[in-house]
């Protein structure tokens, strides 16, 4: 049945990717292969990257329609893509699904390569990162500990009020962050969670619900908040540009360091509310700097030179007005303050 399920999702996928289609035709990378075949630790930017020049143009080389860009695309160890060049513009192909090992055969029921690396943004899609500064006001807290314990621990029973959801099988505990703000206007954006833990129902709710605490990354005690604990998969999401000009700042960069480059995390200005969706690749410009001239006639002038283009970096995780991205390449170190706009 999955087999039937992938074939019908290929011939459908061979619709023309018409949202947004640039009217520059698809340009390869230099060396850009006949065929690929896919193996275990290979993502969908990898080999994007491996055919395209601009791998954010992934949804062109397959033809496909603005739904199925919003669907995941699976792709499975052991299928071999093939690079077809007789039309007028080239185009990716699933050929036979080869065996990769003299015992082991491939098929499509394993499990699809990720978009992007799961190791480098694994904490990211498990915790909390941003809370609405309204959502206090109605998020549940920690109104006690066990035996009114300073330091908790794996095992221990916290008490929340009783406006927690009794069904909620598993809660993340949380407190305030530093607030996020806009480096342009200054405005509020949100306010980031610090993870202190995971906790799970322990008991019936009565003037407080009891909770188990299943993991402990920082102490946790009274006035903590909870939210429901989510998850977010990002493991098959196609990597493509906007559909719409965005254009925000790189707030800020994870690991407390001034510049970054390649597989680091940062936030950026720009969310739901402004159209970023899981999958949206963005380039990040170095503004141009402004340069002062005095010539023949002692008349200072002033020149902006063109804002210039260090990298790119894949959405994986959005909030209202906040988004987390990994730097998928970069040709210079990127700092704080620098653009991300549709590339």
């Amino acid at each position: 049945m999955r087999r039937i399920i992938f074939a019908l999702f290929l011939s459908c996928s061979t619709a023309v990717f018409a949202q947004g289609a640039p009217a520059r035709p698809i340009e390869l990378a230099a060396d850009a292969p006949e065929r690929h075949i896919v193996v275990p630790g290979d993502t969908l930017w990898g080999i994007a990257s491996k055919f395209l020049k601009d791998p954010f143009r992934w949804p062109e080389l397959w033809r496909m329609n603005a739904e199925q860009v919003r669907n995941p695309h699976r792709i499975y160890p052991g299928q071999v893509l093939i690079l077809d060049r007789s039309g007028a513009d080239p185009r990716l192909r699933i050929g036979n699904i080869i065996r990769l090992g003299p015992q082991v055969r491939a098929e499509p029921i394993a499990a699809e390569i990720p978009a992007i690396p799961a190791s480098a943004i694994e904490p990211f899609l498990s915790q909390p990162l941003v809370i609405n500064a309204g959502d206090f006001a109605t998020a549940p807290r920690v109104v006690a500990t066990q035996e009114d314990r300073v330091f908790t621990g794996t095992g221990d029973l916290i008490y929340v009020t009783n406006n927690a959801d009794p069904q909620v099988r598993r809660w993340h505990v949380y407190r305030p962050g530093r607030t996020l703000k806009d480096p342009e206007t200054g405005e509020i954006l949100g306010i980031e969670a610090v993870f202190l833990g995971s906790a799970r129902p322990a008991g019936e709710r009565a003037d407080v619900l009891p909770l188990e605490l299943t993991a402990i990354k920082q102490e946790v005690g009274r006035g903590d908040y909870l939210v429901p604990a989510e998850r977010t998969d990002v493991l098959s999401y196609v990597p493509r540009a906007p559909d719409r000009d965005i254009s925000g700042r790189i707030m800020h960069i994870y690991g407390g360091v001034g510049e970054t480059g390649v597989n680091s995390i940062v936030a950026l200005t720009r969310g739901k509310q402004d159209g970023l969706e899981v999958g949206h690749v963005l380039a990040i410009l170095r503004t141009g700097p402004t340069v002062r001239n005095r010539f023949e006639d002692d008349r200072v002038q002033r020149h902006v030179l063109p804002d210039e283009r260090i990298g790119l970096v894949f959405v994986f995780r959005v909030f209202d007005r906040v988004s987390y991205a990994l730097i998928t390449n970069a040709n210079r170190p990127v700092m704080e303050g620098d653009r991300v706009r549709k590339p």
